[in-house]
């Protein structure tokens, strides 16, 4: 559901996108440091994937790395064949933190928050609609809405859209999660300060709640029906998941069945947490039910009836867009009708990862090998991408040790010079096309961006990689799609005659290149500059007086005198607007409402020191006409200077935008 938002921006960086982010899929093809890969089985054959295998592999891997992550509890399922074969629990639901007794993870019994893994629900339910005739992938989703939807672009939003992360809305966080005793109304969350759309829809693959929430609000109006009960009555309990809901509080007979959640295993246990949007993220879920969903997904008899007849589960599993819309990222991962392709070691795997502030999970199905692996994590762990990297340790634990690499093809590649032409074209300053773009948050995307270079001659550095807290070297392997060196993550491009336009990393995720006025070289000096320079002349205030004062100097000359003052005002206002921007955007990305009053008022002192670059103009004009001397006169140009360039990163970065929406 989200990618855990903390610690200011920083969080943003990769987990957003896991995520989180937040949907994304896992990131790296190796084991992360300090996790064990999967061994062989005895004498270097491959190992059964019976339950008495996956048990022992497990056992050896889960337990040790809770206790070195800080992570408190995990739950596990691994299905083949059509049968469920483990559910396991390790470390603790409850630490006994609180006073009360520690508590082991149940995985029967236990549930665990799904995150975003609760958007395959989701597009279950919408693709049953489908099949039933009383939806269609491509009408304009507007006919089944009782409310305008934002648009900034003549094409229709669809369903296939929606549920392909490319409808083309900016990303929303207020909201998004709130503790026991917030309300849920999902119609109101969706009409209420709407986000903008800033993509063409079908072009631009950049994850969006907003879209998910959106697919259950029209199950909802289509049906007739609470979204909650339907999927009850339709999804879960058809699938035979009796513990499994999307209720918020919990049903009485389950709230004693939840999992704490934590930060690490040493603190104190979190409150529930209540998802403002239900569709996306609001599953609750023991492994043994979500088992059984991946056993209906992999179309193995289960429940009481199936969820999808066979065509409609093929739909929903195969890519939905292709190059009409994408161009050539649809050489790339693409998202199907829910699912994120997560491909490995020849093998098709369809996932969806999910985060909480504190619960963490990933679902997989392999639908030609009939398996697939769940895992879900109570805690964020000690390290900011501990949660993230024991997931992808996990299951592509699984993936090697149980499915690897088969024999293929080789890559053509792609002849040199060409290669050379297209690795100069992407060179460049990136960031995610999930992203603020209309209002005070877009300098959120000042942090995390991908600076991409060429390696070799031929090659491409990503810096960070993709989904990576570290470079990565790409090298192209056909026309615009490049994949890891030593790795197996692709990814794919798209291009005009004279740069690259999008990057698809991930299903649902694309790096688009940043515009050159809001580009970290230039932005970044400009505001740490201007903010130095306007905190020395605060300083100077106090200083110059008590210089004055103490050596019997002359009192400042009235001339100029409201040009000094207004100039003064400015650069307070500017200031205190800037340190403003720093608590309030902090206390948003830790998931936390900021009042619109509060940042009215921001935006108030942002304009004074605006509007105060034309009393700072008159007195720079002012002292230069009365040759006051070279000192003040350089001052008054700093000053001017310094005013001049906070106005601009306020405009440029939308801090006066009129929505303060976010």
């Amino acid at each position: 559901m989200v990618a855990r938002f903390g610690a200011m921006l920083t969080a943003m960086v990769v987990v957003a996108v896991t995520t989180a982010g937040c949907g994304a899929s896992p990131g790296h093809p190796a084991p992360a440091a300090g996790i064990p890969a999967a061994p062989a089985g005895p004498g270097g054959a491959d190992p059964a994937l019976t339950g008495t295998d996956v048990d022992a592999w497990l056992d050896g891997l889960l337990p040790a790395a809770l206790d070195r992550t800080g992570i408190a509890g995990a739950t596990v399922a691994v299905v083949h064949d059509g049968t469920i074969v483990t559910t396991r629990g390790y470390g603790y639901a409850d630490t006994g933190n609180g006073g009360t007794g520690a508590t082991p993870v149940d995985p029967d019994r236990h549930l665990f928050r799904m995150g975003s893994v609760s958007k395959l629900v989701t597009a279950t339910a919408v693709l049953q609609l489908v099949q039933d005739g009383k939806l269609d992938l491509d009408a304009d989703v507007e006919t089944y809405l009782d409310f305008d939807l934002p648009r900034s672009y003549e094409p229709a939003v669809t369903l296939r859209h929606l549920l392909t992360h490319t409808a083309g809305f900016e990303e929303r966080i207020a909201g998004l999660i709130g503790t026991e005793g917030s309300t849920v109304d999902l119609r109101k969350a969706l009409v209420t300060d709407p986000p903008e759309q800033i993509y063409e829809p079908g072009t631009v693959p950049a994850y969006s709640n907003y879209s998910n929430a959106l697919a259950g609000y029209i199950v909802e109006r289509v049906s007739g029906t609470r979204f909650e009960e339907y999927v009850q009555r339709n999804v879960l309990d058809r699938a035979g998941m009796p513990s499994s809901t999307f209720e918020q509080p919990l049903p009485a007979a389950l709230r004693d069945r939840m999992s704490k959640g934590y930060d690490t295993s040493s603190a104190p246990a979190a409150p529930f947490e209540i998802i403002g949007t239900p569709p996306p993220g609001a599953m609750s879920a023991p492994a043994t039910d979500m088992a059984r969903f991946m056993l209906a997904q992999l179309g193995e008899p289960v429940g009481f009836a199936p969820l999808l007849d066979r065509p409609t589960r093929e739909l929903m599993q195969r890519p939905a867009l292709d190059a009409t819309s994408l161009g050539t990222l649809a050489d790339g991962p693409r998202m199907t009708l829910g699912f994120f392709e997560e491909d490995r070691n020849g093998h098709r795997i369809l996932g969806h990862g999910g985060d909480t502030t504190y619960f963490h999970s990933h679902l997989q199905i392999y639908p030609d090998d009939r398996a697939g692996i769940f895992l879900s994590l109570n805690s964020n762990g000690s390290g900011g991408l501990d949660s993230h990297e024991l997931r992808e340790a996990v299951v592509h634990g699984f993936a090697d040790r149980y499915f690897p690499a088969r024999a293929g093809q080789p890559s053509t590649g792609v002849d040199a010079a060409t290669t050379a032409t297209h690795a100069q074209l992407a060179a460049g300053t990136y960031e995610s096309s999930r992203a603020m773009r209309s209002n005070f948050l877009t300098v959120a995307g000042l942090v995390g961006r991908t600076t991409v270079s060429v390696a070799d001659g031929d090659r491409l550095r990503f810096e960070p990689g993709p989904l990576s807290d570290s470079p990565a070297l790409y090298e192209e392997v056909a026309p615009w799609v490049w994949q890891e060196v030593g790795g197996q993550r692709t990814i794919a491009m798209r291009a005009t005659d004279d740069r690259v336009e999008a990057i698809s990393f991930d299903s649902a995720f694309t790096l688009l290149p940043v515009e050159p006025a809001r580009a970290s070289a230039i932005a970044v000096p400009v505001l740490a500059l201007s903010t130095v320079v306007l905190l020395l002349t605060v300083l100077a205030w106090p200083v110059g007086a008590i210089v004055r004062r103490r050596l019997g100097g002359a009192p400042r000359e009235r001339a100029g005198r409201t040009a000094r003052i207004l100039s003064r005002v400015a650069v307070a206002g500017t200031l205190l607007a800037f340190a403003g921007w720093v608590l309030s955007i902090g206390t948003i990305m830790s998931l936390r409402d900021v009042p619109g009053p509060a940042l009215r008022g921001i935006q108030a002192l942002q304009l004074v020191g605006l509007l105060g670059v034309l009393p700072a103009g008159v007195r720079l004009a002012d002292d230069v006409r009365r040759h006051v001397g070279w000192r003040r006169i350089v001052g008054s140009g700093l000053i001017l200077l310094a005013l001049v360039g906070a106005g601009w990163f306020a405009v440029e970065f939308r801090l006066l935008a009129p929505s303060i929406s976010y």
